[in-house]
């Protein structure tokens, strides 16, 4: 995987995906030429500018701190949930952040393929669960 993308979330997701080896576009002709090489030989590559990244989350994950659903989530995708909760639309969402409605379309379809929702209603439904006082 070739990409301009270092974000744990893309890594790993290519990683889930299959990819053998990932790389920032900033890797110069020679070290691209030698990654695939290595990879094309049956071994892996990580980017050393993701690799931290990747190793921190399989530390949580292996001590078993599973993400909870809002601990997966960007701040940004965070305001964005809170905001879907409160009954706002995309327009009036992007106002108060000032984001255009397309950059907020994104971070919700952000949202709900990290939490695994399909619709606003059950965005907000999960917020509100989270919101909720516990005993």
């Amino acid at each position: 995987m070739l990409t301009s993308y270092a974000d744990d979330d893309a890594v790993l997701a290519s990683i889930m995906a299959g990819a053998s080896g990932y790389l920032l576009k900033q890797v110069r002709g020679q070290e691209l030429a030698r990654a695939i090489e290595t990879v094309a030989g049956g071994q892996s590559l990580l980017d050393p500018g993701v690799t931290q990244k990747v190793l921190d989350r399989m530390k949580h994950l292996v001590a078993g701190e599973q993400l909870d659903g809002m601990a997966a989530l960007s701040p940004q995708e965070q305001k964005v949930l809170a905001l879907v909760a409160q009954g706002k639309t995309n327009k009036e969402i992007a106002g108060e952040l000032g984001l255009s409605d397309k950059t907020v379309k994104n971070y919700l379809s952000h949202v709900f393929e990290k939490l695994s929702l399909s619709r606003r209603a059950q965005a907000a439904a999960f917020f509100a669960r989270r919101q909720a006082p516990r005993d």
